[in-house]
């Protein structure tokens, strides 16, 4: 029997979806705009995983009581969005080390004695497009110091960095962060935006940008038009410089566009969500063969 495309997708999804299901999803607020959903359900389609991964809003206020329930509910595995890398963190049973180091977990893995293991793959997921090359002896310039960028700066001393430079325009956040990372990111310094950064644009051999500049919004058009580099600072980078911009609304967004130009090599952070999700898979099904390119080419189809 023919049947529109719109029909045969809902018919396949309720084929998929029996009292047998197990239950995985991400936890945030907001957290409807996510493409967690689509990406890992694809992957677990082609795994053969009678699961289904769901978009969980969970308030704040409720946070607690959200992952409790899904404890008792048999849920197989978490990811944790915005706003609650950090607020979770208290609530789980145990944390992996890298966990406790960043202060912030991104996926929740069920324990045997019951409760919850808090564990970080953002750190993973970063650093995933950057390991083609040796960056023993590099210098990296991160811009913005919220809570992306202390999974960034686990990733480039993992990856072997000589200097990370740390970047933003608050001078009490640039303290705190450098107090917290000091044990286990000695190679790290912080730079008051404002001072000017031009001269450690023309320095650097990695440009990471971890802020929400240039990212695509529904309630401001103008948005995606944004570049958190001025033409002046942009005139420092170096061509042979890497840029890697962990947004991916708009794909390219304005600073890669202006990168690509000069002739440097880009990354956007749509690999980083496919590769952080993959390793969260690979934690829940204990499976170490996961279909990372069914997810990006899902993640694609989406945006």
């Amino acid at each position: 029997m023919w049947l529109p495309n719109s029909a045969r997708t809902t018919v396949n999804a309720e084929a998929r979806i029996q009292g047998s299901t197990a239950l995985v999803g991400v936890l945030g607020d907001p957290v409807r705009h996510s493409l967690s959903p689509v990406m890992h359900n694809a992957a677990l389609e082609a795994m053969g995983l009678d699961w289904a991964y769901l978009a969980l809003p969970a308030p704040t206020a409720e946070l607690g009581t959200v992952i409790q329930a899904l404890e008792a509910m048999g849920c197989r595995g978490l990811n944790v969005t915005i706003p609650h890398k950090q607020a979770v963190a208290p609530l789980c049973s145990e944390l992996s080390p890298l966990a406790e180091r960043l202060g912030a977990v991104n996926t929740l893995v069920p324990r045997q004695g019951g409760g919850w293991l808090g564990t970080n793959t953002d750190v993973e997921g970063f650093c995933a497009p950057l390991r083609e090359v040796s960056w023993s002896s590099k210098r990296a310039l991160v811009l913005g110091c919220g809570g992306s960028a202390r999974a960034v700066v686990a990733g480039l001393v993992e990856l072997g960095f000589a200097e990370i430079v740390l970047a933003g325009r608050r001078p009490e956040a640039l303290e705190a962060f450098q107090a917290d990372c000091r044990s286990w990111a000695p190679q790290l310094s912080t730079l008051s935006w404002d001072s000017g950064i031009a001269a450690t644009l023309a320095q650097a051999d990695l440009l990471v940008n971890t802020t929400p500049v240039g990212m695509a919004s529904a309630t401001d058009p103008a948005a995606a038009q944004a570049c958190p580099l001025s033409d002046s600072e942009l005139a420092a980078l170096s061509a042979e410089a890497w840029v890697y911009d962990l947004i991916y609304t708009p794909r390219p967004t304005a600073l890669l566009q202006r990168a690509t130009a000069k002739g440097c090599r880009s990354l956007d952070g749509l690999r980083m969500l496919v590769e952080q999700g993959a390793a969260s898979l690979r934690l829940w099904s204990g499976r170490s063969e996961v279909p990372v390119e069914v997810m990006h080419q899902a993640a694609l189809r989406q945006l």
